[in-house]
């Protein structure tokens, strides 16, 4: 990669006063820091022109491709701030590397890793006064890319644009580490064989939103999906991966199928999990298997992670003819312990010992 030096453009800061009432609770994705990154990519030049900008909109044509066509792609991580003051990303390369998957089955132009981790970096060391202290809260990032070029045609965009906003935010779901009711869609399903179920785009969340008002209107936080050629095959939630627990201690989870996001908090979980010495199993699981499985016992949590929720523990899973609930089982041990365990290595009162957190301010 040419080296690229990026061009700042200071912002206007909001008073501290102003800003300490926002990070006092925050919510989620209600409030955004000062500052943004944009890098534009073009296919005769290549990416170019690393800004950080004050945060505002962004003038777009009304041609642009991706109103029209739907090229973009998007991610999420979170910024920690430690006891000792610094300011941490948790695996940002392993974000560039999703993002990077999903542009090519989107047909958008692959971000060099070093450039996407150095524009997260860049973001976060501008607004350091809008990472949260409080217990449970972060600076949230989402990265994004999408097709600027003005044409109206099917084919390929050969203009991109690559932008990084921040967003302080407390925890995904009100109320702490409490279970969830998610509900089973059986007539909607979020992706087929061959489609764009691996890939983190925004067709894919546009497509859950209607069974997430179902299962709204149930009573539940999250709808889970099955494949859409096997439905008692389970796949993932609306915006989260699943977990299931046995009573022997091994970790369950959907194998991953060209369906399914490979969520790098899944992939975290399961190397922790592999440190512990539990057995974890990647393969096909079914919604008859975790129905039997809590009738007979051997099954005896269910939780779900994401970047966003971290780890989620689930106190049922609800369906239009049957009920699963774990009852008071819920959360399990097993649950808050990865939970515990995870989270203590992000904000510090854990080692480290993979090597997952990029420094981005000195405590």
């Amino acid at each position: 990669m040419t080296e690229l030096t990026f061009t700042r453009t200071e912002a206007a800061r909001m008073p501290a006063a102003e800003r300490e009432a926002i990070l006092a609770d925050p919510g989620f994705g209600n409030h955004f820091t000062d500052h943004m990154v944009s890098i534009v990519w073009t296919k005769e030049d290549g990416w170019q022109q690393p800004e950080l900008l004050p945060y505002g909109p962004i003038q777009m044509d009304p041609a642009s491709s991706v109103l029209h066509y739907g090229q973009e792609v998007f991610e999420g991580l979170k910024a920690y701030r430690r006891e000792d003051g610094s300011i941490v990303t948790f695996r940002p390369d392993e974000n560039a590397k999703r993002l990077n998957d999903s542009a090519r089955r989107l047909a958008l132009p692959e971000i060099p890793v070093e450039l996407f981790v150095a524009a997260v970096r860049e973001l976060v060391a501008a607004d350091a006064e809008w990472v949260p202290r409080g217990a449970d809260q972060t600076l949230y990032l989402r990265p994004f890319m999408i097709a600027d070029e003005s044409f109206l045609g099917v084919r390929s965009a050969e203009r991109a644009r690559f932008m990084v906003i921040a967003s302080p935010a407390g925890p995904y779901f009100s109320g702490g580490v409490k279970p969830v009711s998610i509900w089973l869609s059986q007539q909607y399903a979020r992706a087929g064989r061959g489609g764009t179920g691996a890939a983190k785009c925004g067709g894919n969340y546009a497509a859950s939103l209607l069974p997430q008002n179902e299962a709204a209107a149930q009573g539940c936080q999250q709808v889970l999906f099955t494949d859409s050629a096997t439905p008692d095959t389970i796949d993932e939630l609306g915006g989260m991966n699943l977990f299931l627990v046995r009573a022997d201690g091994t970790l369950l989870t959907p194998q991953l199928n060209g369906n399914i996001l490979e969520g790098i908090t899944r992939k975290s979980l399961i190397e922790l999990a592999r440190d512990r010495g539990m057995a974890v199993e990647e393969r096909e699981l079914t919604v008859s298997e975790w129905r039997a499985g809590v009738a007979d016992g051997s099954i005896t949590e269910a939780f779900a992670c994401g970047t966003a929720a971290v780890i989620t523990p689930i106190g049922q899973l609800k369906a239009t003819d049957f009920t699963i609930d774990f009852g008071a089982a819920a959360p399990g041990p097993t649950t808050l312990a990865l939970r515990e365990e995870l989270t203590g290595i992000q904000f510090g009162t854990r080692a480290d010992t993979h090597g997952w957190l990029d420094l981005v301010v000195k405590g």
